[in-house]
């Protein structure tokens, strides 16, 4: 994009981490900003734009399980700026009459989301913060019951919400409360970020922290406490590319994933 057309209270000049995501899936919604701080990224950790695609695929695989496991209702909190494979097109693929409902604090990328999406039934785009539950809740109970199950994702976002903060709840704080707030057969889809190199970690933890939001990378044993209050869908916190894979891995066949994922029902 040309950072002369960007929209109002946007400044083109800090790096956006939305787009930079945006740019590791080639994708166009990104300014030169978001594009320089994307390949100092991709110069420390080259895996990073198949990591991201790797993290795609699971989404889609998530899905599909959420829904052949009678889902109806989907909320994709931070889903960011419109991709191919968004999670409408994979749940409307399997049942059409499946709810989602795409969450972003950013206006701008609500107001891109509900031009592209203007014309989808069974779609709802919310401008809502994740790191202030209680008006998430208020504004989800407009277009979610609660007393059915209902299905959160998460992917990429907890990693840039601390423990705790000053700007709102924490990491662990959000997903427990979202948790409470939904019914048994319930759904918590994640995926996030590792310290997978720790010699060049702080340079890329630098330049995040130049860009609109910090990393907070975390262990194994770390990103499986959010699913306390869930059970675990086999095969458990694993690489994005393990988890449920479409086709056989290759046998010795190494990850480029920097990151775990996972799926947890609420019993």
């Amino acid at each position: 994009m040309d950072s002369q057309a960007a929209p109002d209270g946007v400044d083109p000049n800090v790096p956006n981490v939305a787009r930079m995501y945006d740019y590791y899936l080639d994708g166009k919604d990104n300014f030169a900003a978001d594009r320089a701080a994307a390949e100092q990224i991709l110069k420390l950790f080259p895996e990073t734009r198949d990591s991201a695609r790797e993290n795609r695929a699971f989404l889609s695989r998530a899905v599909r399980h959420l829904v052949e496991s009678g889902v109806r209702q989907i909320v994709d909190l931070g889903s960011g700026l419109p991709t191919q494979g968004n999670t409408h097109e994979v749940a409307h693929g399997v049942a059409p009459d499946t709810r989602v409902i795409y969450v972003d604090y950013d206006p701008v990328v609500c107001a891109h989301g509900r031009a592209l999406l203007a014309d989808g039934e069974n779609i709802t785009i919310v401008q809502a913060d994740a790191r202030d539950p209680e008006k998430l809740l208020v504004a989800l109970r407009e277009h979610v019951d609660f007393d059915r199950p209902v299905a959160f994702l998460m992917l990429a976002i907890l990693h840039f919400i601390p423990d705790e903060s000053s700007d709102g709840a924490g990491a662990y704080e959000i997903v427990q409360r979202l948790c409470e707030a939904s019914t048994p057969g319930s759904y918590l889809v994640l995926s996030h970020a590792i310290d997978a190199k720790p010699d060049t970690t702080p340079e890329a933890l630098e330049i995040y922290n130049r860009a609109t939001a910090a990393l907070s990378l975390r262990t194994h044993a770390e990103i499986t406490r959010f699913f306390d209050g869930y059970e675990l869908v086999e095969p458990g916190l694993v690489f994005p590319k393990d988890w449920r894979p479409d086709d056989q891995p290759l046998i010795g066949a190494e990850s480029t994933s920097i990151g775990y994922s996972g799926v947890g029902r609420k019993p």
